[in-house]
């Protein structure tokens, strides 16, 4: 077989088939048949592999007539029937996602002359806080983003190259819809959003539904908890709850959801205290309601919110007049449950440990204020464990690496952002580089990886940095490393207040000194 010539009988037929590689061969394997001589049979090459021509099946005078016949001339569309295939729903989804399919590979701009031969750069690599954090690229659109502040950043769980922002009102603009919320790709470089979403009042918090990979959610300054469907071919939410005394009637700066994929709900947080569960199949009334109140049955401005990894009941928040609470949401003491009294403004940011390890430090968590610090809190204790002062200007957020234990993000209204790592030092950041332009920076977000903080201002422009991943990424050790470190903050608090004791004692005068008890310090 193996690439020779058959014959059954002379001059008949030949065959080539493909049992083994000697085809190269074939000329001097061939013998000398009649009157083929020392040449190949018609179609066979003498190098490399057979043409192969495709032959068109026959076709009978009558079949060719009646193909003639079946023929049939086409008719040109009206303009209204052009029209209604214009606005036709099945259209504007094709001509929007190849749209996006065509945007994305112009856009991509790819090296083709990396040398994966040669060692990597070795740029950046005398400065300190170069080879921790660089600038990765900007998100920024003229028509939607221009002078509106981003209010909040979230990551879709199921692509994690989709970063959700949403946007205050833009005062030069009073025309145009006061809230934004634009879906950006990380992925592709193109500069426009993968998605537009708007409505009537301005976004003041957004989320990933979580476990509903096409809808998201937006708490808005009047009060209403609006839903977007990225699958519908409109920018303006399918839902909204009601503006009724049952829900909230004040701004909603923070949301959360919370549960597991058959059981979830939606907690919303407006800044007159009323804490509201959500079904996302029934958002026309929540499922239950609770007002955070303090002391004198006062209602806690809540400014933000964190829950702790995988717990649906218990939380913090953050408020305006500069505490922060705990508290729960269902059993006998639902409601407020303590208080973390040791800010002089309000909180803007509030954040709990939720990387997962050896030990757990969910009981950790971080405030930033527009005092100029950050604070490092237990729920186990009602002062501060410490207090992080190495800012110039107010701190308007605050969080928590999601893969190291000690490591965490600030940003403040200077443009500065500041990654800090507890087991390496507690007086100066790590890290930190300053946005060009000085803008306030308001919002902060890890990617899910931790490789990656992304940054959102005061004009409407978001910024991606890269962290180097052997300073994103904890050792072993650095459980272990964390747990001395907190151990030791607290060890110097207590000498710091027995240091102020003593100085009270000792200014005291002899008179008043009857009064004070003989008891020794334990």
């Amino acid at each position: 077989m193996g690439g020779r010539v058959h014959r059954a009988y002379p001059l008949f037929t030949t065959v080539l088939t493909y049992d083994d590689g000697q085809g190269e061969d074939e000329e001097g394997s061939l013998p000398h048949l009649g009157g083929f001589g020392s040449k190949l049979p018609p179609g066979i090459l003498p190098h490399g592999l057979p043409q192969v021509k495709e032959v068109q099946p026959a076709v009978t005078a009558l079949e060719q007539e009646q193909a003639k016949q079946e023929v049939k001339e086409v008719r040109e569309l009206s303009e209204e029937e052009k029209q209604m295939i214009i606005l036709s729903e099945e259209f504007q989804h094709f001509v929007d996602r190849a749209g996006r399919v065509m945007e994305r590979v112009l856009f991509e701009n790819v090296d083709f002359y990396t040398d994966y031969s040669g060692g990597p750069g070795e740029e950046g690599l005398d400065e300190k806080s170069h080879q921790r954090i660089s600038l990765n690229r900007g998100f920024y659109d003229e028509r939607w983003s221009r002078n509106r502040c981003v209010t909040s950043l979230d990551w879709s769980p199921q692509y994690p190259e989709l970063l959700l922002a949403s946007y205050n009102n833009n005062e030069d603009s009073p025309n145009d819809p006061d809230g934004v919320v634009l879906i950006w790709n990380t992925k592709f470089k193109k500069s426009t959003p993968e998605y537009i979403f708007h409505c009537q009042s301005a976004v003041l918090s957004a989320k990933f539904a979580r476990f509903h990979p096409n809808l998201i959610l937006g708490g808005t300054y009047s009060g209403q908890i609006v839903l977007w469907d990225n699958r519908v071919q409109k920018r303006t939410p399918i839902q909204r709850t009601p503006l009724s005394a049952s829900a909230h009637t004040h701004p909603v700066y923070c949301m959360s959801v919370v549960g597991t994929q058959n059981a979830h709900n939606l907690i919303s947080i407006s800044t007159d205290g009323r804490l509201c569960s959500w079904s996302l199949d029934m958002l026309g009334q929540p499922q239950e309601t609770l007002d955070l109140h303090r002391m004198q049955s006062k209602p806690v401005a809540v400014t933000c919110l964190d829950f702790p990894h995988s717990d649906v009941n218990n939380f913090v928040v953050g408020s305006e007049e500069g505490a922060a609470y705990s508290a729960c949401r269902h059993g006998a003491k639902a409601g407020i449950t303590d208080t973390y009294d040791g800010h002089q403004g309000p909180v803007t940011g509030i954040s709990v440990n939720a990387v997962q390890g050896g030990i757990d430090f969910s009981h950790m968590f971080l405030t930033s204020s527009i005092d100029w610090t950050i604070k490092l809190w237990s729920l186990k204790d009602s002062k501060p464990i410490y207090s992080f002062e190495d800012n110039g200007d107010y701190v308007l957020d605050v969080k928590w690496s999601p893969a190291h234990p000690a490591l965490f993000a600030a940003v403040d209204g200077s443009g500065r952002l500041d990654l800090w790592n507890l087991n390496q030092d507690t007086e100066v950041p790590a890290a930190s580089i300053t946005v060009e332009g000085n803008p306030a920076l308001n919002r902060v977000s890890w990617t899910p990886s931790g490789l990656h903080v992304t940054v959102g201002d005061n004009q409407g422009k978001i910024w991606v940095y890269d962290v180097a991943e052997t300073f994103a990424h904890p050792r072993h050790d650095e459980w272990n490393k964390f747990l001395y470190t907190t151990q030791e903050l607290r060890n110097n608090q207590v000498d710091e207040e027995l240091e102020k004791l003593n100085f009270s004692v000792s200014n005291t005068p002899l008179s008043s000194m009857s009064s004070i008890s003989t008891t020794p310090l334990r």
